[in-house]
């Protein structure tokens, strides 16, 4: 018998295909098979794999400087990316200053500490509660999964969190009344925010956190018109600080450098990863505003909170590759013109099928939600393990894509999510829909036959 693997893998009692190569849209493995990377990982290989220009300025920065620990050193590439984010992102950050760290778990946990030194500096030490939504996600460590909102990620982790709140999410798929039009939804699920706020005292409130698009836990879920300038015109009123997520949602990926930016909205810190670096290097990055950033340089002028990694030279140099090669090919673009005929496809092969409820997403941000019964809704079952079914479906025809579980409740439903890279063109769109179609005939027979 082969030696058991010595990586803690996600499943011990597994070990998963051994990945060799990447090129372009494919990953490769040991046995020579290819797999389309549907889903960029987790949203994360946005130009591909094995991108020269990348590659390029990575070695490139190696034969400079690899790393400088930022208590004693700046760097070249740190201080251009971070005015490359700046000069990208919504309003309010014209001034405003970047961290950059080695995940979005840790750029969420930079957030949260750093929405917490800001009233500590304005003499509101008495804010220190955050609100999220139900069944969002925002990272694994334990601030970050302290301040999501899905039951099964958070629940053996429950006693060692700290307290949050959670309103709804803005999912008008399932929690839409039949007497409302989509506006008037938002209105209702944002005031939630406002009640919250009220419930536990706006003196003692710092944060509010949200993805413009949740992504891996409801399924790139967008939000209805005018619920996202409600929710700053709410945060506004109580003196919080908004917080948006788009760790998974940002960087192109809906069509558009920042998601929140699509809904006309300000925030106060932003957080991003994936996408930045491209899966070429860890990185992440926390983006504060004026607002938060004046406060801190008029008060003690210092961060509090610091890691050995940050602004690590080569991850930075990577990510600087990234944003230029995405400009320069105008993968904008092409996330736009993809997204669309993507989810054109989508529809098409899925508009009317018996088990595919909802068709939902932005740019190359896509997903299927899985229903058991169209006309009521009705998830399929946890027990029935569908989503992991589908994922392995998947593989064995050569596509890779991001199901998950828990969608309609937390418990019981089911989603497949779509985030290809920005490479893409319109024969990968053909191909990933016909396989996910194959996939999903496969999976969905065996179910019927098992009950």
């Amino acid at each position: 018998m082969p030696k058991p693997s010595a990586v803690l893998h996600r499943n011990l009692r597994s070990t998963p295909p051994l990945a060799v190569k990447g090129e372009g849209v494919h990953l490769i493995d040991a046995a020579g098979k290819r797999y389309l990377d549907a889903s960029g990982g987790a949203a994360v290989s946005c130009l591909g794999h094995a991108h020269p220009r990348v590659i390029e300025a990575i070695v490139a920065q190696l034969g400079q400087l690899e790393y400088a620990h930022t208590s004693f050193f700046t760097s070249g590439p740190s201080e251009t990316l971070a005015q490359m984010l700046i000069d990208r992102a919504p309003a309010g950050f014209g001034q405003g200053r970047v961290a950059f760290l080695g995940s979005g778990s840790e750029a969420m946990e930079a957030a949260m500490k750093l929405a917490r030194q800001y009233f500590v500096e304005i003499g509101q030490p008495q804010r220190c509660r955050f609100i999220s939504r139900r069944m969002s996600y925002h990272g694994n460590t334990l601030g970050a999964l302290a301040v999501g909102g899905h039951p099964g990620r958070r629940r053996i982790y429950q006693p060692i969190l700290i307290e949050t709140s959670q309103i709804a999410p803005c999912y008008a798929y399932r929690n839409r009344r039949d007497d409302e039009t989509l506006e008037a939804y938002g209105l209702r699920v944002a005031d939630e925010l406002d009640a919250e706020i009220r419930r536990l005292g706006p003196e003692t409130v710092a944060a509010f956190v949200a993805e413009p698009i949740v992504g891996a836990t409801l399924g790139t879920v967008t939000a209805v018109p005018g619920y996202f300038a409600r929710i700053r015109e709410i945060c506004y009123r109580h003196g919080v600080l908004f917080i948006a997520d788009e760790v998974m949602c940002g960087m192109g990926r809906a069509g558009a450098w920042f998601a929140i930016g699509q809904d006309g909205v300000r925030p106060d810190i932003i957080t991003i990863a994936k996408g930045l670096g491209a899966g070429y290097q860890p990185i992440a990055a926390m983006m504060a505003s004026e607002r938060v950033t004046t406060a801190i340089e008029a008060g003690s002028g210092l961060l509090a909170n610091g890691h050995t990694y940050m602004s690590h030279a080569v991850a930075c140099a990577a990510s600087i590759a990234v944003i230029d090669t995405i400009d320069e090919e105008g993968l904008l673009d092409n996330v736009q013109r993809m997204g669309a005929l993507l989810s054109d496809r989508l529809h098409e092969a899925f508009g009317q099928h018996p088990h595919v409820g909802d068709i939902r997403g932005r740019g190359l941000f896509q997903s299927i939600e899985l229903v058991a019964d169209r006309d009521s809704k009705r998830p399929f079952a946890a027990k029935q393990n569908l989503a992991a079914r589908i994922k392995q479906d998947a593989q064995e025809l050569g596509l890779i894509c991001y199901p998950s579980s828990g969608t309609a409740n937390g418990v019981d439903g089911d989603h497949v999510l779509l985030a290809p890279p920005f490479i893409i063109d319109a024969g990968h769109v053909d191909e990933i829909v016909g396989k996910l179609g194959r996939a999903l005939a496969t999976t969905l027979s065996a179910t019927a036959t098992a009950v």
